[in-house]
């Protein structure tokens, strides 16, 4: 399957990127090799994850605490969020409502 990820979920990565680079240096580097592993795998995995919102499956990483919500469209997966899932639950709904 193709891969692509939507201007909105590079925002998420930039924005975890921050997060843990601000703890500790070259821990973002980890975060996005990590994440950018985790989505890869949506090539050949895409579509067998639950439906958790509206039609958005969620995948979650295996390192970091972050689930990757996306779409399968015929032979194309579209990365819609990378969320942090330590967030408020509200605020992950109100954040996937613009994905």
């Amino acid at each position: 399957m193709k891969l692509q990820i939507l201007d909105c979920a590079r925002d998420d990565l930039i924005e975890g990127y921050h997060f843990y680079e601000a703890m500790q240096v070259s821990l973002g580097d980890d975060f996005l090799a990590s994440l950018h592993s985790d989505i890869e795998c949506l090539r050949t995995s895409g579509g067998i994850h639950p439906q958790t919102h509206r039609q958005l499956h969620r995948a979650l990483s295996k390192r970091f605490p972050f689930a990757v919500f996306y779409t399968v469209d015929e032979d194309v997966v579209r990365v819609r969020a990378v969320v942090d899932c330590r967030r408020n639950p509200s605020w992950i709904r109100q954040h996937l409502k613009g994905s």
